[in-house]
């Protein structure tokens, strides 16, 4: 199986290596649009702030690539923000794959939300063999509202949409890669569709 990383000059990149190399799986971190285009599964990492890294996205040309994929695709953190149409970081526009604009807490929450945080009302084989009320790693200042792209939400300040599907298209606020056993599930699931 070739597992391409999207290599935009996102934060966590080596954690994620380092969680599917447990896994078994070499990931290959690339920019490359052919070699993107050939993979059998797609990670769209992030940790950053949303207008300079959809900067690097279209600099490269993968923010009219991305939208394009047909196999499977997973946003984490800020890459599941970005593939939203748009956020008020930095009043930018997204990739537009889930129809919902990303939005701050309020300031009755300290933010970031850093931390473990439950993950609820699951609903797609990413969660296959994942309980109810799991507890993932969760680090940002923005979020996706509910929306009907919803397959599991969290609850700070609001309940919000912790992971979004569309298509072929997955999204998670959540770090997978750092949230432990149940983390490691999902990415096994990822890699079994």
């Amino acid at each position: 199986m070739k597992l391409v990383i999207i290599n935009y000059g996102a934060g966590n990149i080596q954690s994620i290596k380092f969680a599917f190399k447990r896994l078994g799986v070499d990931a290959v971190l690339s920019d490359d649009a052919e070699e993107i285009k050939a993979a059998d599964k797609v990670i769209f990492p992030g940790v950053g702030e949303a207008s300079s890294a959809m900067a690097k996205l279209r600099d490269t040309g993968l923010d009219k690539l991305i939208p394009t994929l047909t196999q499977p695709v997973l946003g984490i953190c800020l890459g599941m923000q970005l593939m939203c149409k748009h956020s008020t970081e930095g009043d930018t526009t997204g990739l537009g794959i889930f129809d919902v604009s990303v939005t701050k807490f309020s300031n009755s929450v300290k933010v970031p939300q850093i931390g473990w945080n439950e993950v609820s009302n699951l609903n797609s084989p990413l969660f296959e063999g994942i309980p109810e009320n799991s507890h993932m790693y969760l680090v940002h200042s923005f979020y996706a509202p509910k929306c009907e792209e919803l397959i599991a939400e969290t609850m700070y300040d609001v309940k919000y949409a912790s992971a979004l599907q569309k298509d072929n298209f997955y999204g998670v606020q959540f770090h997978p890669e750092k949230s432990g056993l149940v983390g490691e599930q999902v990415l096994k699931n990822f890699l079994q569709m």
